[in-house]
């Protein structure tokens, strides 16, 4: 199943991988995706396409952005 929106795209990598997006695990994702000359990289758009390729990222930046809110809105209840 190839996930259309966030939601199921997280639930992929959260429940059905069961990985944690952690910030660390995030940055790493998206240096691999970013780097057009990664093999991972290459392998990844060969199956998927540019569109999804394009798609994780932007997904993968989203996740790192929920994960900066949160760790500042934790940071200003002190």
């Amino acid at each position: 199943m190839t996930p259309n929106s966030y939601d199921e795209w997280r639930h992929c990598i959260e429940v059905k991988c069961g990985l944690e997006l952690t910030q660390e695990f995030v940055q790493q994702r998206l240096s691999s995706l970013r780097d057009g000359h990664a093999y991972q990289t290459q392998r990844f758009r060969e199956m998927w396409g540019d569109a999804h390729l394009r798609q994780v990222i932007t997904w993968f930046e989203r996740a790192g952005n929920t994960l900066l809110s949160k760790r500042a809105e934790k940071a200003s209840d002190f």
